[in-house]
């Protein structure tokens, strides 16, 4: 018998139906994809088996048999329990919920208590679910970080979630889901966020766990190399819809729905216009280094700090209309190089602006802040919540061009948003909306047009595509592509994705440790990289 059976399952807010009659099994020791994009019902799916979708409406069946590897032996005699979870009362739901159902989310920094450390939140889970003393919750913690691979987790259990790099967030998030030894792990986007290796290393690690305990695990994604790599079967969800189904080496090689094909077929094409070398210089850095002070700990931080150099001796030229792309893993200082050259960052060597240096001073560097603008990796959290539309593209206007009337104004932000491909056609009291009531790429879009409203020479582009799904993120990298036509922008592309670099990136720098271990033309470091740490992140695409 199936571990988990749904049957019609439907799901509703107000008057729309989300997800419109879905069936299927899921087995114990089976690993499921849920694939789709964004809105496609992927995630609230997986959420109405425990009912944690605040005022949703959910009909039919999703049948659980609460079984163990022992239950499903031919001599066993006692026959596994079947419940209809839809039926279930949130009484009858705490049983279930973490114990016999768990769950990683896709940003442990938003899941994850950030006034408790991790090896206290984990602890919570054993003493409440499993009853377990204090003393002995807290012993199980750090042997669970230590299972997930976390490197010295006596350490790291008394780590708050911000001193956790992304990747050991995640595995905190992976030992608390394990706590009570779940018969299914739900794993929502669960790399997502991740560069190359940690999401290679989070996959293998999901991949030996879901062995070693012999539990199911559904893993709910839009990457479909992710499920190349780990799962066994796979339904592709469109609209709320299951349009295909089978196992991934069917789906994915022979694919039979056109929304399945249009999803492996999304890899960004190259459509930029070649470098010119001639071309006058935007940005420049020559040996450029960031360093941050650290306290250190008990009774030696009174004698002073030590100095953790976060960014090594760079040296770059950004030039009009060329795009350098910046890729590392986590904690290689790609970002920190990134809020140096927005001059958020205070650094030693030289970096200029059009010939300029920043001046660490807000009256001196304003004229060089209208040159450079920045979009960030997540604009659901750079996007004030409070702020409307025009209020948010206008923003910089108030403080980079005060001279505008109002009319002048409005006329800015118009073209800027038609530039991104919002308009008032498309979406009616466009101004009036705010940013909770756009999908994720046309947040993205919308904080590319607050960027260009004050007409920048460069962009600095943060992870700008990788919290989209895959049909998205190529509509935003094209959009992208078409601006730097259009208007000679020159762009700072800091990413891990070795596919957007492929599209984008005129020149490249791979950062690892904090140093520049290789520079030059794309085509030279994607085909012929010299540095092995380069061939490790070219290798991680295939």
């Amino acid at each position: 018998m199936p571990l988990l059976q749904v049957r019609d399952l439907r799901i509703a807010f107000q008057n729309e139906e989300v997800v419109k009659g879905i069936s299927f099994n899921l087995d114990l020791g089976e690993k499921l994809a849920l694939v789709g994009e964004s809105g496609s019902g992927k995630s609230v799916t997986a959420l109405s088996f425990v009912k944690l979708l605040e005022g949703a409406r959910v009909s039919g069946r999703v049948l659980w048999t609460a079984q163990d590897a022992d239950t499903l032996h031919p001599e066993a005699t006692d026959a596994p329990q079947t419940h209809d979870l839809v039926k279930l009362s949130e009484r009858e739901l705490v049983n279930i919920r973490g114990q016999d159902i768990a769950f990683v989310f896709q940003e442990p920094m938003t899941a994850l208590n950030p006034l408790m450390t991790a090896g206290d939140q984990i602890a919570e889970v054993l003493e409440v679910k499993r009853g377990m003393s204090r003393a002995e919750a807290w012993h199980e913690a750090v042997e669970l970080l230590k299972l997930t691979g976390i490197p010295e987790p006596v350490r790291r259990a008394s780590a708050y979630p911000h001193q956790l790099s992304g990747g050991q967030r995640q595995r905190v998030m992976i030992a608390m889901a394990l706590a009570c030894r779940p018969r299914l792990l739900v794993a929502d986007e669960p790399t997502t966020a991740l560069d190359v290796s940690l999401r290679t290393q989070i996959l293998d690690l999901l991949n030996d766990l879901q062995k070693r305990f012999g539990m199911a695990v559904l893993l709910i994604t839009h990457d479909l190399q992710t499920v190349r790599r780990f799962a066994d079967h796979v339904l592709v969800m469109e609209k709320g819809e299951i349009v295909e189904s089978g196992t991934v080496q069917t789906v994915l090689t022979t694919p039979q729905h056109p929304y399945t094909q249009r999803l492996i077929n999304s890899q960004p094409p190259r459509d930029v216009v070649p470098a010119s070398d001639d071309a006058p210089v935007c940005m420049q850095a020559k040996d450029l280094r960031v360093s941050y002070p650290i306290r250190r700990a008990g009774w030696r931080g009174w004698l002073g700090g030590d100095t953790f150099v976060a960014v090594h001796g760079a040296n770059f030229t950004l030039r009009a209309g060329q795009t350098l792309g910046v890729i590392g893993e986590s904690g290689s200082g790609k970002t920190t190089l990134a809020l140096a050259a927005l001059g958020l960052m205070p650094c030693a060597g030289t970096l200029q602006i059009d010939g300029t240096p920043w001046q660490g001073q807000a009256a001196l560097d304003l004229p060089l802040r209208r040159k450079v603008q920045v979009v960030f990796q997540d604009p659901f959290s750079s996007l004030s919540p409070r702020m409307n539309v025009r209020e948010l593209v206008q923003e910089g206007l108030t403080l980079h061009m005060p001279g505008l009337d109002d009319l002048g104004r409005l006329r800015r932000i118009l073209v800027a948003l038609a530039a991104v491909g919002l308009t008032e056609t498309e979406f009616p009291g466009l101004l009036q909306r705010y940013p909770h009531e756009f999908s994720g790429g046309q947040r993205q879009r919308l904080a590319i047009a607050r960027a260009l409203v004050i007409e920048p020479q460069v962009l600095v582009l943060d992870e700008p595509t990788s919290a989209l799904d895959a049909s998205t993120q190529l509509q935003v990298l094209q959009l992208l592509q078409k601006l730097q036509r259009q208007r000679g922008l020159s762009y700072l592309l800091i990413t891990h994705d070795v596919s957007v670099i492929r599209a984008m990136a005129h020149h490249v720098l791979v950062m690892h440790a904090g140093a520049v271990v290789e520079t030059g033309a794309v085509d030279q470091i994607l085909n012929q990289p010299q540095a092995p740490y380069t061939k490790i992140l070219v290798g991680a695409e295939a």
